[in-house]
């Protein structure tokens, strides 16, 4: 067998194997909001995920592709790709066109599951279609044509996103913060006086199984983002990103207990998520060392960033802006601080960051960039929401926020008992 042909065999099963991780985040984006939100929301935001992958994938398909990574125009946006058509001689992989798609898809429908997150429990299930169908066919696939596509603006001025801290996380957790703001806080969340209310998590164990799934699909993530079985970095990114998350866990458990004399749960799984997001950027380019710092420093600046936002009568409940907003920020800038010239000659060009004698260029780089996609975000988000509303109402009603999203909404509680027969079926004939 030619050996070209085994190389791009062996691609095409690794690209394949790591896309099917990733989809399976969607599996812990459920159990970890579904443990994090009331009972009585759980079946909404299992809904939401069906939206996430089964219009995500097809809005993606039929328009968000082409617009990422077809063939470019004045760096702005993409002009062929759409059905998989068209020129896309551009795009030279190893792998099929069919095959870099199936793996680009799996990133686009982790992009929406980040906002879902913080709009979880009052927002209207056609709004969100709605605005699924915004994101994964406009939001973002622009934003990451900017930064990864062939002849993007902001990948030509030399920013570094490997797997996405800047275009899936920060955009992301900065278009959550733009829908929490927007949708408002839950129903009781805040006092008259503005102190923030305790909405007990559901089910715990259900949430930090949640992340631990997300953690498995993390290494697909980024290791994936090599696209290719033969990638000499595919260990090094491994190592990386396994040791920012457990640094971003270890650093939560001992500031929580230090902070509030007990370990937070709640926090302490956000704080591994929030390692795992802050290195997404740099988990092939940074060493081991620096690694375990940019996910120590994650860990703690999301404890911060989700009492600055109880504080402001923001309503996020699941730390989703904390997590990817703020903790993809760093990760973004930690690349022009710790980029190791020797890691990064892969990618074509030597790049340094500041620490490793390569001056303010790449940091100021990686500065602008996450600065344009975040401010991208946050501004389309607003204002699709704000379009939406004038089409159908983006907050349910008090009554159905009260009920609960799955009986008011959805008509089926997640968890009956056999005297609730009775009960919903007279509340569906009502």
């Amino acid at each position: 067998m030619d050996l070209s042909a085994l190389a791009s065999g062996l691609d095409t099963i690794w690209v394949v194997l790591t896309a099917a991780m990733i989809l399976l985040m969607e599996g812990g984006f459920a159990l970890l909001e579904a443990g994090f939100v009331r009972q009585k929301n759980a079946v909404s935001i299992i809904m939401k995920v069906f939206v996430d992958i089964t219009f995500g994938a097809l809005i993606f398909y039929f328009i968000g592709f082409g617009l990422m990574y077809g063939k470019d125009a004045f760096g702005f946006i993409g002009t062929s790709g759409f059905m998989m058509g068209g020129d896309l001689t551009h795009i030279k992989l190893s792998i099929s066109n069919d095959t870099y798609w199936l793996f680009q898809c799996a990133f686009v429908i982790a992009v929406i599951s980040i906002v879902s997150g913080a709009v979880a429990e009052r927002i209207h299930f056609h709004a969100y279609i709605l605005y699924t169908i915004a994101m994964t066919g406009l939001i973002y696939p622009i934003a990451g044509h900017w930064v990864w596509s062939i002849g993007g603006w902001l990948g030509s001025l030399g920013m570094i996103d490997f797997a996405g801290s800047a275009v899936i996380h920060a955009m992301g957790g900065f278009s959550a913060l733009a829908a929490a703001i927007f949708i408002g806080p839950r129903i009781g969340k805040f006092s008259d006086n503005g102190t923030p209310n305790i909405v007990p998590p559901s089910n715990l164990p259900l949430a930090s199984v949640g992340a631990f799934i997300l953690w498995f699909g993390w290494f697909g993530f980024n290791s994936g983002s090599t696209l290719s079985a033969t990638n000499g970095s595919i260990g090094h990114i491994a190592v990386t990103t396994m040791l920012a998350a457990a640094a971003g866990g270890a650093t939560c458990i001992l500031f929580t207990l230090f902070r509030y004399r007990k370990a937070d749960p709640p926090m302490v799984i956000n704080g591994s998520l929030a390692g795992l997001v802050s290195i997404t950027a740099g988990c092939a380019f940074v060493s081991d060392g620096a690694a375990i710092f940019i996910g120590a420093v994650s860990g703690i600046a999301m404890v911060f960033a989700t009492e600055y936002l109880d504080s402001k009568k923001v309503d996020d409940p699941v730390g989703a802006f904390a997590v990817h907003g703020i903790s993809g920020s760093i990760g973004t800038l930690a690349v022009g601080l710790f980029a190791k010239p020797e890691l990064t000659e892969g990618i074509g060009q030597s790049y340094s960051g500041l620490f490793y004698g390569g001056g303010w260029n790449l940091l100021g780089v990686q500065a602008l960039g996450l600065i344009i996609v975040s401010v991208w975000g946050f501004t389309l988000t607003w204002l699709s929401l704000k379009l939406i509303n004038r089409l159908v109402p983006v907050r349910v009603s008090r009554d159905e926020e009260l009920v609960g999203l799955d009986v008011g909404i959805h008509g089926v509680p997640a968890y009956s008992q056999d005297h609730d027969f009775i009960e919903l079926n007279q509340l569906k004939k009502r």
